[in-house]
């Protein structure tokens, strides 16, 4: 139990009025700790935590890998700078032994420095400290993973520049022309005739490697750690990795198998701004790198590179590439959907050589100082245009209607506006792309007169939509004419159901076989519904799982 008495043995305490600290034992959580449990995690709200027993190590995540900064023992504080500033933690806290810990909160903290102004000398001290500690850490230059070398427009290189970014992994990449090249490849030269390659920070060289050799390589999870899962994931977008969350955290053998990166199609976004929580925004990297560290830390496992060759729904056997086979007692379907393709003169010829479709955040540096083009009015495209708007000389977005607001959000129309270097042209369409080894022009159709212009291109992106790519399923999840998965009241409205009781809301036409997000047949297709319904495929999940056998 906590008393007085217990607090006035901390050395900072140990002034104030016995009174004060009696009000504290009565009122602040008492909090013991096993090896390995948290008393607080990177981000949360700020607070003061005081160790009476044990010892806490602070940790941050430096490249996406949890570091031991620090250590707190008794009589020591954690906190002092949120608590100063008002700011989040800036790195976790983690028993190292078997500890007790009391936390204050913002409340509790000021009424303790009212009535003993000492504490808070205290506590301000220890944050200026802090503080340039902090500073120093900051000061440091991030570690690079990987370096690569290839050349700018090469299709290889540049899917692997996408794979360590969206994996969150920390590269530098470097081209054989620039000056600069012997420095930061520090090695021999690579063969330039065979790139792109790759140098990992112990050493090792590697000349076109496949994206699941480098992922093993950086110790990226490739392969499962069991054969039997109690529900297996499709997919790592928002909808799979809020199934992954709420699925390892309630208990369930969780596995997720992810083709490329976790994040999907909104991990691309440069901007959310209206995700509910964030009052900022946030970038759709970010909010999938949270996701994953937090589905990571829970428990579920997360295999990227690797993809499902078929399913057998009715025996639940998932057959991964490679002809691995696991068992799941149940599957969530999350795989969300791919951009739609035009079919454009040059547009094949010149994917990935200045011509996208999406944009991820690590193409910005490509744009700086050019003329871009965008083709779209959804909010994935005004999004983009605001990011890459920072970057590039001018962006103009190419839009077949009429207004922008028919199919964009009104924050995100008015934030466009206030844009000097961004365009719209309205009642336009791109009808071709130029450039021999990258795209340097587009030929740009006006609708209204037929008249063809051709305009200097720097990087086009295109988010004209997107489809869903189910073709893989077996015929018995039923889908729609374009490949949507049905699921509850439209699986029977369809007459594919035939078991005793009516399928679940997420629910397909097979038993125990979910879907959720963008892959499902719904018209709302957001990044919050997406993570909704990937908690409420858990919770049927557990409904479907307590009325069968284990």
């Amino acid at each position: 139990m906590l008393t007085a008495d217990i607090l006035a043995q901390v050395p900072f305490l140990a002034s104030a009025p016995p009174e004060e600290l009696d009000r504290l034992a009565r009122s602040v959580p008492d909090i013991r700790l096993a090896p390995g449990e948290y008393a607080v995690h990177e981000g949360e709200d700020r607070a003061l935590l005081i160790v009476l027993e044990g010892v806490l190590e602070i940790v941050r995540q430096v490249d996406g890998v949890p570091k031991v900064i620090g250590r707190r023992t008794p009589g020591q504080v954690h906190g002092e700078v949120p608590i100063t500033l008002g700011t989040p933690f800036l790195g976790a806290a983690r028993a190292a032994e078997p500890s007790r810990v009391i936390r204050l909160d913002p409340r509790q903290y000021h009424g303790l420095v009212a009535a003993c102004p000492a504490v808070m000398d205290h506590v301000a001290k220890l944050a200026r400290e802090r503080i340039g500690g902090l500073q120093g850490m900051a000061a440091q230059a991030p570690q690079a993973k990987v370096t690569l070398c290839g050349h700018r427009w090469d299709t290889a290189c540049h899917e692997l520049r996408r794979f360590l970014a969206r994996n969150q992994v920390p590269f530098d990449a470097v081209e054989p022309e620039q000056p600069d090249f012997a420095s930061r490849w520090q090695g021999p030269a690579p063969d330039f005739t065979t790139l792109p390659a790759v140098r990992l920070a112990d050493g090792t060289v590697w000349v076109r490697p496949s994206q699941r050799e480098l992922a093993h390589r950086l110790d990226l999870q490739t392969e499962p750690s069991r054969t039997e899962y109690d529900t297996v994931i499709i997919g790592a977008g928002p909808a799979g990795l809020a199934a992954a969350v709420y699925g390892a955290s309630e208990g369930l053998a969780t596995l997720v198998v992810e083709r490329e990166a976790p994040g999907g199609q909104a991990g691309t976004s440069s901007r959310i701004e209206n995700y509910l929580g964030f009052p900022n925004g946030v970038s759709g990297d970010e909010l999938a790198s949270r996701a994953l560290q937090q589905a990571r830390r829970l428990g579920a496992e997360i295999l990227v590179t690797r993809s499902i060759e078929r399913i057998d729904p009715v025996g639940r056997r998932v057959h991964l590439d490679g002809g691995q086979t696991l068992q799941a007692r149940t599957l969530i379907l999350a795989t969300g959907v791919s951009w739609r393709r035009l079919e454009v003169e040059g547009f094949n010829r010149l994917i990935g050589k200045g011509l996208y479709y999406g944009a991820a955040r690590s193409e910005a540096a490509t744009t700086q100082g050019m003329d871009i083009h965008l083709i779209g009015a959804g909010n994935s495209a005004g999004q983009a245009a605001l990011f890459f708007a920072n970057h590039a000389n001018s962006v103009t977005l190419v839009v077949r209607g009429d207004a922008l607001e028919k199919s964009m959000s009104h924050y995100l129309v008015e934030q466009l506006r206030r844009k000097d270097n961004v365009h719209v042209a309205l009642h336009s369409e791109v009808v071709a792309a130029h450039g021999s080894d990258h795209l340097t022009a587009i030929d740009l159709l006006d609708r209204r007169t037929q008249a063809v212009t051709r305009r200097d291109c720097g990087g086009l992106f295109i988010f004209i939509g997107a489809d869903a790519e189910t073709a893989w399923l077996p015929p018995e999840v039923a889908r729609d004419a374009r490949g949507y998965v049905l699921t509850g009241a439209d699986v029977l409205k369809s007459g594919r159901w035939h078991a005793p009781r009516d399928p679940f809301l997420l629910e397909t036409s097979v038993p125990g076989v979910f879907a959720c997000g963008d892959v499902r047949l719904s018209p709302v297709k957001r990044v919050a519904a997406a993570v909704g319904e990937g908690s409420m495929a858990i919770a049927f999940t557990h409904q479907y799982l307590a009325a069968v056998p284990a």
